[in-house]
């Protein structure tokens, strides 16, 4: 089984159809089912959270008497422990949240995870999204396991009130990028805010240094090529060069506090996902004019400059649940019309249907966000998403803090990673 690569299709023209409201029945044969999801509905600020949280409301609404779906929620941080917790114990959610890559695999291989084909095929839902590509990081042995809510890429977002103070404009070279680090330093403002408290968030950065340099991770899969190269080597050394920028407290930092940092005005850069944008906008509104993005720098002479991270959020649906249809009708709600509009006009993320929507309504950012869509040469994942295994995501995520605390270098980190490779994976 080999994961395929996400190529994105951002069509954005006709409407989906709407969707038919079953006849309501007694209290006695409403069908229960859960949803899970990482962040807390009830105090969170995050707007496409909410808009979630908007959607399992109508669901209940309209579905009254037939249907009712009740959200367990959590963190980002506990909700694959929380998760494969409730697996574990044969209490899988009806529907629950994932991430393409190893995160789906481990629901995928065991039969946990349902395949959606036949409800996709069925009254047209699959045309109703913008391409099938959307659907490719959930293709596995050519069935469909999960199904995309938004996508998202991974991106630079940056305090444009600071970068004029500082005297400084958009970097598109790695060089230019360090320049602009030690100006704004030089100015008296933290370069950049990152967490290294919660490890995906610096390895992203590796990810995207790995991606530059033109590191093969097929070579590296299959034994062909060693961990410990010249590309692998040189893209640990830069981001040991710009950690140089972080905010003191980067290593204890989670993800949360990192991103208050950079809306909150304590940092002028902030190295994200453009799901963040809903954080920042929902927690501090006045900062949206402000706050601009740009492509992560290209390295001269190195590889592609103009490839980009991207994901999305989707949903899987338990092969073991007692009512799949209540369990479809939930996911389709997920990509109405309504929801995906929502998607685009509040949260700010790039919408997987061809739902028609008004940019001059959504936020600012994402014109900047759907410029480096329209640019971009191609798309790759997360490095801890697009390994062989979760195990081995985990292990490069924990090697690159590693690196940036100083307890190995990058060599002593990356002969490790090929150690581990030998002994479990190849």
């Amino acid at each position: 089984m080999r994961r395929k690569w996400m190529a994105l299709a951002l069509a954005a023209v006709t409407a989906m159809g709407t969707i038919a409201v079953p006849t309501v029945a007694s209290a006695d044969d409403v069908q229960e089912i859960t949803w899970m999801f990482w962040d807390d509905l009830e105090a969170t600020d995050d707007l496409i959270s909410l808009g979630y949280a908007e959607v399992i409301e109508r669901f209940n609404e309209d579905y009254d008497g037939v249907y009712h779906v009740t959200a367990i929620t959590t963190n980002l941080e506990e909700y694959y422990t929380k998760l494969n917790a409730l697996v574990a114990a044969g209490d899988t959610p009806d529907v629950f949240i994932v991430s393409p890559g190893p995160n789906l695999d481990v629901y995928v291989d065991p039969g946990i995870a349902a395949p959606l084909d036949e409800y996709l095929e069925a009254d047209g839902w699959k045309e109703t999204f913008s391409s099938d590509a959307v659907f490719s990081q959930m293709t596995y042995d050519d069935s469909i396991y999960a199904v995309p809510l938004n996508i998202a890429a991974a991106c630079v977002f940056y305090n444009t009130e600071m970068f004029e103070n500082a005297g400084v404009e958009v970097p598109t070279t790695w060089d230019e990028f360090l320049e602009v680090c030690q100006a704004l330093q030089d100015a008296g403002y933290t370069p950049i805010s990152i967490s290294a408290g919660t490890a995906w968030c610096l390895s992203m950065v590796a990810g995207y240094l790995c991606d530059r340099e033109g590191v093969d991770l097929e070579a590296i899969e299959s034994g062909e090529q060693s961990w410990v190269n010249d590309q692998t080597i040189a893209a640990a050394e830069k981001m040991v060069e710009l950690s140089q920028y972080f905010q003191p407290t980067a290593a204890g930092d989670t993800n949360d506090v990192a991103t208050a940092a950079f809306y909150n005005e304590e940092a002028a850069i902030l190295i994200q996902g453009s799901w963040a944008i809903a954080q920042i906008n929902g927690a501090n509104p006045d900062f949206e004019e402000k706050c601009g993005v740009f492509q992560f720098p290209a390295i001269e002479g190195g590889n592609d400059g103009d490839r980009i991270i991207a994901k999305s959020d989707s949903l899987a649906m338990s092969s073991a649940t007692e009512y799949p249809e209540a369990c479809i009708a939930l996911m389709k709600y997920f990509t109405d019309d309504t929801a995906q509009k929502y998607t685009a006009e509040v949260g700010g993320k790039i919408p997987v249907t061809n739902v028609e929507y008004d940019a001059d309504v959504a936020p600012a950012q994402l014109a900047y966000v759907m410029d480096i869509f329209s640019n971009a040469s191609g798309t790759f994942g997360f490095y801890n998403e697009s390994l062989a295994t979760t195990e081995a995501g985990s292990m490069f995520d924990d090697e690159m803090v590693s690196i940036y605390l100083g307890d190995e270098t990058p060599e002593e980190a990356l002969q490790a990673l090929e150690d581990w490779y030998n002994l479990e994976i190849r």
